[in-house]
């Protein structure tokens, strides 16, 4: 075989090399859990991403909802210490703190206990890829937190079941060193109409509502979160005030935080710490959680 032959088949063979590579798409990830806190699941590349700078405020602020953080705490603290805890779904008003205080709880305990827990937050349209996480996270020897945030189901999304199966439902059931929390503003975390339209429609009405409202129940913990009242509200203003040394009287600030409430048609964790940053950057005053 001549020299040139060969050079053009070696060349048609890493043309064709190269072109299986790109149908297989990208390699999956390395990954290192010792590498941060937490991390973002990205399920194309079966890779966790670290988050160098998590966003999340410091668990003394979160204010007003003392009962069902004291119970988070205690569950996660259990999990973080090899004991057993349940799921967790932290349902209700929007901008109560939901999501922060799952980012502030994981922060606390990090802080006191060392960097064995990790938090791995998983998008709602990644739900359906949670087997592929798992598999990952069953051989570590770090315990994990898997969070979903905002997590609810529409009409005709079938990938509650993956989160069923992942819950607790599966063959292989959910490894020992995983947790999953998620929030929601809805406690079955399925829309009303959805719930009786199948209801309506099924020749056995309570079988058609059970499968799906049976997600919630995989759920050990069920936390609720309500709209606050105006002493909560001002409690949480004078909280954030106090930790970032806002210099304004009391008085004038709880004028302008309700009215700051007024025109946002309701009072809220969210609210108040919109309020908050309004204020300090008028004050030029650096609110920066580090």
């Amino acid at each position: 075989m001549n020299e040139n032959l060969m050079s053009d088949l070696l060349h048609e063979v890493k043309r064709l090399a190269d072109a299986l590579d790109r149908l297989a798409g990208p390699a999956p990830a390395a990954n290192d859990l010792g590498g941060a806190d937490c991390f973002v699941w990205v399920p194309a590349r079966r890779h966790l991403q670290p988050v160098v700078r998590p966003n999340r405020i410091e668990l003394s602020l979160i204010r007003g909802v003392d009962h069902v953080r004291d119970i988070l705490h205690d569950n996660t603290l259990r999990f973080a210490e090899g004991f057993p805890a349940n799921n967790v779904l932290l349902w209700g008003a929007r901008g109560m703190g939901k999501s922060s205080l799952v980012k502030a709880v994981h922060a606390d305990i990090v802080k006191a206990q060392g960097p064995g827990l990790k938090l791995i937050e998983v998008h709602r349209e990644d739900i359906s890829s949670l087997p592929a996480l798992l598999d990952i996270l069953k051989d570590s020897a770090m315990r994990a937190v898997v969070f979903c945030d905002d997590l609810s189901f529409d009409h005709d999304d079938t990938a509650y079941k993956s989160l069923k199966a992942a819950l607790d439902g599966g063959i292989e059931g959910r490894p020992d060193n995983v947790l999953f929390y998620a929030t929601s503003n809805r406690r079955h975390l399925l829309p009303r109409h959805m719930l009786e339209n199948e209801q309506s429609t099924a020749i056995n009405p309570s079988e058609a509502v059970e499968e799906k409202v049976s997600l919630s129940d995989r759920f050990g913990l069920w936390l609720g979160f309500h709209k606050c009242s105006q002493d909560d509200y001002l409690a949480m203003i004078d909280g954030y005030a106090a930790h970032f040394a806002l210099p304004l009287e009391r008085a004038e600030l709880h004028h302008q935080a309700l009215e700051w409430a007024t025109t946002r048609g309701g009072r809220s964790g969210r609210v108040a710490w919109q309020y908050i940053q309004d204020l300090a950057g008028r004050l030029r005053i650096d609110t920066t959680v580090r």
